[in-house]
């Protein structure tokens, strides 16, 4: 699942969650800060267990320890709770916050239960959701798309026998070496990304390259009956070429490379799509 989806906010405070055995689970310390302003949630957190259990409520039979991004980026094993002991904890926080957060937290632990019943509802929050950063409405479409490309190829994978997430990353990587020459870690570096979603900060055509071979390596894998993961690397490679012959054909005829260092981070995309628009309307007035 994407950061946008694992990411949500109470009242200007980031509440990180994550989906597991079918139900959201959210960071405890995390409510702990949006509910007191803790400057120290972890301490807050240590003496709330000490309390509880001398209430005689054994906090451990309802967390579980889940990795979760930390501030560094890394993913850290951090305590969680799903929405119905999430309220248990709550009514042990005294704060003002408590009524309008239960609120909130009965509406986001609910919300993923209804895209699953009705996916149009996740896609519908996503255009939303990127609409309000800034993006315009045909780089909205190809990026729904590309997350559609994606998610056949995930599932590929997974009926080809490729099952751990560090495979995946693997795989990817052969895909993206082979259509743009980088993986995706030194592309991210390229754009100046830190933690941020390499595919939120591509273009276009950018876009269309990323589907083509994932695209691609899906078809191969299909049609060469690709199975295990060493089969499959060898169909992410040719898929990714499949991908890299095109751009590299598109950039010979028109004279501009196709991987851009330009980033989203400071200027909207649909910002950024007008001022090229209006450069290119220049140029041709000045032809």
């Amino acid at each position: 699942m994407d950061s946008e989806n694992t990411l949500v906010v109470f009242q200007g405070k980031h509440i990180r969650r994550i989906w597991h055995n079918d139900e959201w689970w959210f960071s405890v310390v995390d409510i702990i800060e949006a509910l007191t302003g803790s400057s120290i949630p972890k301490r807050y957190w240590s003496d709330l267990k000490i309390k509880l259990k001398e209430e005689g409520f054994e906090v451990y039979d309802i967390i579980v320890r889940l990795k979760l991004p930390a501030p560094d980026g890394k993913l850290r094993l951090t305590d969680c709770v799903n929405t119905k002991n999430a309220f248990r904890i709550i009514q042990s926080i005294p704060s003002k916050k408590a009524e309008p957060f239960k609120q909130w937290l009965a509406k986001v632990g609910y919300d993923r239960v209804q895209e699953i019943e009705n996916p149009e509802l996740a896609q519908k929050r996503m255009k939303e959701l990127y609409k309000s950063k800034g993006y315009s409405d045909g780089w909205i479409e190809k990026r729904v798309r590309g997350i559609a490309i994606r998610d056949e190829l995930t599932d590929e994978w997974k009926k080809r026998g490729v099952l751990e997430e560090r495979d995946y990353a693997i795989l990817t990587a052969e895909i993206s070496k082979a259509a743009f020459g980088m993986t995706p870690n030194e592309y991210r570096k390229f754009k100046g990304l830190k933690q941020e979603n390499l595919r939120d900060h591509m273009n276009d055509l950018e876009m269309i390259f990323t589907m083509l071979g994932e695209a691609s390596t899906t078809k191969i894998a299909i049609n060469k009956d690709a199975l295990g993961f060493d089969k499959n690397k060898d169909a992410a490679k040719e898929g990714g070429a499949v991908a890299g012959v095109a751009r590299n054909e598109l950039e010979k005829r028109s004279g501009e490379r196709v991987v851009s260092s330009d980033n989203y981070l400071e200027e909207p995309e649909k910002t950024k799509r007008l001022g090229r628009k209006k450069n290119i309307k220049k140029l041709k007035e000045t032809a």
